[in-house]
């Protein structure tokens, strides 16, 4: 029951961050509850925060989103498989090179897309294509916010 309540509240808390409009005693509880709720998320699936980095900007949530990258010599389109604000896995036909800088451009629904510079950190070769993992690279914050209020979104609706 404890439980159910503390997720009531902070449905609460990202519906009111989503409008702008927290306090800064609340945003910083909203913030916080984020953390809690995404670590709680990551262990569920044995999955281990990084030192130094947020849980919430590991947390990834399964999206379908189109992605523009621009790789110098050519530009490609994908759907992502999965969103976090610290970077987005999609499949490509023809993998990128792995630790080279890539333009993204990640279109959002209902909003202007998050566009920025992206590493290319993981690729697995498969039969046909490849799946790719991009890290932003100097994402700004507002960006950052913008990602997350997004992956808890989703979260919050995989939740019921």
């Amino acid at each position: 029951m404890a439980a159910e309540l503390w997720l009531k509240r902070f449905r609460a808390l990202h519906a009111a961050a989503r409008k702008g409009n927290l306090s800064p005693t609340e945003l910083a509880s909203y913030r916080s509850g984020r953390d809690e709720l995404a670590r709680a998320l990551l262990a569920a699936q044995n999955a281990t925060v990084r030192a130094g980095e947020s849980p919430r900007r590991q947390l990834r949530a399964a999206l379908a989103l189109q992605l523009e990258l621009d790789m110098g010599k050519e530009k490609v389109k994908g759907i992502t498989l999965d969103v976090s604000s610290g970077g987005v896995g999609l499949l490509l036909a023809k993998p990128p090179v792995l630790g080279d800088l890539v333009k993204a451009s990640l279109r959002l629904p209902g909003q202007e897309p998050v566009s920025g510079v992206a590493r290319v950190v993981d690729v697995k070769v498969l039969p046909g294509n490849a799946r790719v993992a991009l890290a932003w690279n100097g994402l700004p914050a507002g960006e950052v916010e913008r990602l997350e209020l997004l992956v808890f979104d989703r979260v919050l609706e995989q939740l019921g």
